[in-house]
């Protein structure tokens, strides 16, 4: 459509097919003009109507953040119910120990609310620093059974089994008690050929005669194992050599201390090849093995 300061022909202003320019100028808008008054007006349009999009995305949760935290909140709402309804029995006896026990408190942690962590938490405890949480003295208030079996003096197995899996501390008391006994051994303490004072008085100063001690044919132990322990047993292997009987009493009378005061000793075996479970080659600690290097 042109538009001139006239009309071309009569016919085309009486088809109304052409208007002049006058009267169109004179004419009313019938809608409101839009304008812009830059490019970056639409730009800024523009942004807004992506961040509203944007928004409404977030609103709805088909976000990936939105998902998460959905999931999140999910897994929040089972553990509660799970708390709830399948919490195991002894899980809540932890928690409810925890109130009164510091140790047992600290062995828990973070792991309150977790079962098969505060079971792990609880497995590792026991098995480093042994089972019960709240006596300080573990000895026994029995004594502690003594048999042999075939005892050879220059060459056998003695066994002692305990009334549990013995902890590190454990290990570490009886393997030192055994270590102090055969270096003793060693050095010819056990010679009942020498016993001066043991029939003498002390009311009054006793006589030593040093020069006959030094004459006596000397007597030591030869050669001990380590001191290895599976579950609930543990034995070492010792040879006497020229020592007199009596070292076995001397260890057993330090073992009945021991007993009574620290760990607890159901009995003692002098003699024999295999106690109880004992499994020979078995030296994974997973499976209870534990040994004291002497």
């Amino acid at each position: 459509m042109s538009i001139g300061l006239g009309c071309r022909s009569s016919s085309s202003f009486a088809n109304g097919n052409c208007f002049c320019y006058a009267q169109r100028k004179q004419m009313p808008h019938r809608f409101p003009l839009i304008t812009y008054s830059s490019s970056s007006s639409i730009s800024s349009d523009g942004d807004a109507l992506a961040c509203n999009k944007t928004n409404g995305a977030v609103v709805s949760g088909t976000t990936a953040r939105g998902r998460r935290l959905l999931k999140i909140r999910e897994e929040k709402r089972k553990r509660e119910y799970d708390r709830l309804h399948n919490y195991p029995s002894w899980a809540k006896v932890l928690e409810d120990a925890c109130k009164y026990d510091d140790e047992l408190r600290a062995v828990l942690a973070d792991s309150i609310g977790n079962p098969d962590l505060m079971r792990k938490r609880v497995e590792d405890r026991v098995r480093k620093k042994g089972r019960n949480f709240y006596k300080s003295k573990t000895g026994s208030v029995l004594s502690f059974k003594v048999s042999f079996r075939d005892f050879n003096p220059v060459g056998s197995y003695i066994w002692f089994e305990l009334f549990g899996s013995p902890s590190d501390r454990d290990v570490d008391l009886i393997g030192s008690a055994i270590q102090s006994w055969y270096v003793m051994g060693r050095l010819g303490a056990f010679n009942s050929s020498n016993l001066q004072l043991a029939n003498q008085s002390m009311e009054y100063n006793p006589l030593y005669d040093a020069e006959k001690g030094f004459k006596v044919m000397p007597s030591s132990f030869h050669d001990i194992s380590d001191v290895e322990f599976q579950d609930s047993w543990g034995r070492f292997w010792v040879d006497l050599g020229t020592s007199d009987f009596f070292a076995i009493d001397v260890l057993l009378n330090c073992l009945t201390v021991l007993s009574s005061e620290y760990l607890g000793i159901q009995q003692v075996v002098l003699g024999g090849r295999r106690i109880g479970d004992w499994e020979e080659g078995m030296t994974n600690p997973d499976y209870g093995y534990k040994y004291f290097k002497i």
